[in-house]
């Protein structure tokens, strides 16, 4: 069942001056998110991810299309019941956007406060957060007096305060440090397995979409490009979108000045085999070389895991008679995706 549902949604922005084009920001996209999946959107600067989370929280009004998020379409509804939407909508942010002025028991207090959460429920609500996100000795201290991890978390926190269906993170992780970001990553994971949360994730880093998504969301000049299960996008990618943002993590065969130093480094012929939950497994391609008297070494590519599922790209230097290496590639391609590339 879908929780969020964006139909045939555009954005275009008025001219910022005289003389000026409007900005198309988001254009035609028809995306629904299933309750409990943690979605990635991604793409590069200017792609219309963060505005196409605003159209969702109804921060911005749509041009064109419709947005429902909980069974209650948004489009159109005045400012006075999209704040009672926004309650089930929690949201968090690159830079954090906690009340300096307040202590961290104050952030998490504040949207039990708008919300008008009698007082009394308080103490036991923002407690029960603190444990969870891992804060509890943090209660009384300030925004300044913490780290950029412990900010995300407070904001994560915050976001929970009131119990939303649904928790959209905008470059959430995008100032915190590599081993920061897998702390907030896992506390996302957590959200999403425990509390039952629907989480769609903003981001331009592949990495994030590779820990977190079960499904990801590509898109480039505010529409979407690609749209598939993690492993789907990551094994098969599609656009050339997605193949730039999967060769950041994912090795592909090698082309250009990479296949030139592999040749000019490594006697023998080059071969990539692409290896794919439903191809030969490594041990058998590789005993099947060995069975044609084969030499071989390992000299580029590597292996990746999405959603417990293996796939990557090996390329390998063949050493032997060339007939032999022949009959070998004309077996190995019946069974596995096989590549010559020198």
């Amino acid at each position: 069942m879908a929780i969020i549902e964006l139909d045939n949604v555009s954005k275009v922005f008025p001219r910022a001056h005289r003389g000026a084009a409007p900005v198309s920001a988001v254009e035609d996209v028809t995306l629904h998110v299933e309750e409990g999946q943690i979605a990635g959107v991604i793409g590069y600067s200017g792609a219309g991810k963060s505005t196409l989370v605003r159209l969702v929280n109804g921060l911005e009004k749509t041009t064109s299309g419709t947005v429902t998020v909980a069974g209650t379409t948004i489009t159109g509804l005045p400012e006075r019941r999209l704040r009672q939407v926004r309650l089930g909508i929690g949201m968090i942010f690159q830079q954090f956007n906690l009340l300096s002025s307040r202590t961290v028991w104050g952030n998490i207090a504040y949207p039990l406060q708008i919300a008008k959460v009698p007082k009394a429920k308080h103490r036991e609500r923002i407690s029960e957060l603190l444990h969870f996100v891992g804060l509890a000795d943090k209660a009384h201290s300030y925004p300044d007096q913490l780290s950029g991890g412990q900010k995300q978390r407070v904001g994560i926190a915050r976001a929970l305060a009131t119990s939303p269906k649904v928790l959209l993170a905008d470059e959430a992780t995008s100032a915190l440090d590599p081993e920061t970001t897998r702390d907030v990553l896992r506390l996302l994971k957590k959200v999403n397995a425990e509390l039952g949360v629907t989480t769609v994730v903003i981001t331009h880093e592949m990495e994030v979409v590779r820990t977190i998504a079960d499904r990801v969301v590509v898109m480039e000049r505010g529409r979407v490009v690609e749209d598939g299960s993690a492993f789907d996008v990551f094994a098969h990618p599609q656009h050339a979108t997605t193949k730039r943002f999967v060769g950041t993590l994912v090795a592909d065969v090698p082309t250009g000045a990479a296949l030139e130093s592999l040749r000019a480094n490594h006697t023998g012929r080059l071969v990539t085999l692409s290896f794919r939950d439903d191809s030969l497994p490594q041990s058998e391609a590789f005993a099947e070389l060995i069975a044609g008297g084969i030499g071989f070494e390992l000299v580029h590519g590597g292996m990746e895991d999405v959603q417990g599922r293996s796939f990557g790209n090996l390329t390998l230097a063949l050493r032997g008679r060339d007939s032999a290496i022949d009959l070998a590639l004309i077996r190995l391609r019946a069974k596995v995706p096989t590549t010559e590339v020198g």
